[in-house]
């Protein structure tokens, strides 16, 4: 199946030449490229949480195969889904899908389930990829699309993500795809961010949930986060790093409702 681009237009340019332009304008130039095994990343349109995205990807040595975690907002698919085939399109090309470690990783969850209609109106995934080809023109991807659920379920997809690439013997690094805190005001949200950004830091996906649940924090990404920690723990992470953060807010100047954006690396 190639996966056609679904935001393109809205969330970023259509055209090829005006999506590398503003890629361009996003990114830090310059900069020492560094290892890292997860990625939290947002995937708001890129007016809004360009930089952030930028900002990270600008600092990452991209493997060969990176896994994109989404969470689930349009309700379709299965409620934990991986596409183990085909590619995903975008104004500057294919991207094609890492069969191989997919099919390790699917093969190693209870929890997950081959699909494919979660992802196709699914933009949490796709805004991810025009940043991987800047930087790649040979990178893969394994996508996967997780609907809300338990530490349990979570910690266990992310232990198989785990298994699955120290089979392959190569790095891939695991992209987590969120937003932060939605339509709160400004102290609030950042507030609330502060508290989830803190446990992400401290790679603890645990908290992390207790934390969504307990200070009601609008973030979409909780369950890709909480798997990714799960994953880059058992790979032996050590640390995580605040890139950047910002809200709407910033780039509006109105902030009685603002959408949270963090970058994250964890090492």
């Amino acid at each position: 199946m190639i996966r056609k681009p679904r935001v393109a237009g809205q969330f970023y340019p259509a055209g090829a030449s005006g999506l590398k332009k503003q890629i361009e304008s996003l990114v830090e130039k310059g900069l020492k490229r560094e290892a890292a095994l997860g990625l939290v990343s947002p995937h708001a349109g890129y007016t809004f949480s360009g930089s952030v995205a930028g900002a990270c990807f600008s600092r990452v040595k991209l493997s060969k195969t990176i896994v994109v975690l989404g969470p689930n907002h349009t309700g379709q698919g299965a409620a934990f889904s991986i596409m183990t085939e085909g590619a995903w399109q975008t104004p500057l090309g294919d991207v094609e899908t890492d069969t191989r470690l997919a099919r390790e990783i699917l093969a190693n969850s209870k929890c997950l389930q081959e699909d494919t209609l979660a992802h196709l109106d699914e933009h949490s995934i796709e805004v991810q990829l025009p940043f991987l080809q800047f930087f790649s023109s040979e990178v893969k991807i394994v996508p996967m699309v997780l609907s809300p659920a338990d530490f349990f379920t979570y910690d266990e997809i992310g232990k198989a993500i785990a298994k699955a690439i120290k089979g392959t013997g190569e790095n891939s690094l695991i992209v987590a795809s969120s937003d932060m805190s939605h339509y709160e005001t400004q102290e609030k949200a950042k507030a609330n961010d502060d508290l989830a950004i803190e446990s992400i830091l401290k790679l603890d996906g645990r908290q992390l949930l207790e934390r969504i649940k307990e200070f009601n924090i609008t973030m979409c990404g909780y369950g890709p986060i909480a798997c990714m920690l799960s994953a880059v723990k058992e790979l032996g992470a050590k640390k995580g790093r605040l890139i950047k953060y910002q809200t709407s807010g910033d780039i509006l100047g109105d902030y009685s409702s603002v959408v949270g954006y963090a970058g994250i690396m964890v090492e």
